[in-house]
């Protein structure tokens, strides 16, 4: 179940930076924010559960880059952020990190 909530936690932790880029907007300021605040939090009450079972630097490790992923694909696919090879080759290589300290693990 650990696994679980690391995942949900990696999850979550795409919703602050995606609350605090919607808040940026006049019309949707205090929905954005509103929506990032509720996703740390959720964020890191998911990582806390998840740490019980699984140790702090994976944990950690593939927390943030599930959130560092998800927050990239989203800026790509939503709101225009640059998507060159090199971008891409990061990406897999954090995700190729998490792989391999999954397997570790």
């Amino acid at each position: 179940m650990a696994w679980v909530y690391l995942l949900l936690a990696g999850l979550c932790e795409v919703g602050w930076p995606l609350g605090l880029k919607m808040a940026q907007h006049e019309e949707s300021r205090v929905t954005g924010v509103i929506f990032a605040v509720f996703s740390i939090l959720l964020s890191g009450f998911l990582l806390w559960l998840a740490q019980r079972d699984i140790p702090l630097g994976t944990s950690y490790a593939i927390w943030t880059g599930i959130g560092a992923a998800g927050t990239f694909l989203i800026g790509v696919l939503f709101y225009g952020d640059p998507a060159s090879m090199g971008r891409y080759l990061g990406i897999l290589l954090i995700i190729a990190g998490v792989a391999t300290l999954k397997l570790a693990h």
